[in-house]
């Protein structure tokens, strides 16, 4: 039993009295910091979430700025980019929010593509997780006349 003092009564001392109390200190500040992690990745993917839910319903609604056009005998909805673009954007000037529109368009006339943008931070100030995060979202939608 060397390095260890006895007591009066013949016991060991602890000479190792606060070793358990640093132990427990680093993994309370472990699991916080876990913790901090877990609540800003957590708030990411809810951001990125409504931000894809956004995205989506300004394509939906760039999809209703199509006109009619007329060949023949059979009619047809097409659409424009800058149909598409007006509607996106009365869309987004109605709700609130960061997200702005960085594209919106048609590619083939009868599909709109309208991309939205937003910048993410972190709910809770913590080292692990970087300020700012640049969010995008791409949606599409067709429009059809039956």
């Amino acid at each position: 039993m060397r390095g260890q003092a006895r007591t009066a009564h013949g016991a060991v001392g602890d000479q190792e009295e606060g070793s358990v109390l640093l132990l427990t200190l680093g993994y309370v500040l472990l699991a916080l910091a876990v913790i901090f992690v877990c609540v800003c990745a957590t708030d990411l993917y809810i951001a990125q979430k409504r931000l894809d839910a956004l995205a989506d319903s300004a394509a939906l609604a760039g999809a209703d700025g199509f006109t009619l056009a007329v060949y023949d005998d059979s009619v047809r909805a097409e659409l424009t980019d800058a149909g598409v673009e007006e509607q996106a954007d009365a869309l987004m000037s109605a709700l609130p929010g960061e997200a702005s529109i960085t594209a919106a368009g048609t590619p083939d006339g009868v599909t709109a593509r309208v991309t939205v943008a937003a910048e993410w931070h972190p709910p809770l100030v913590s080292v692990f997780v970087p300020d700012g995060v640049p969010l995008e979202s791409t949606a599409t939608s067709r429009t059809a006349l039956r």
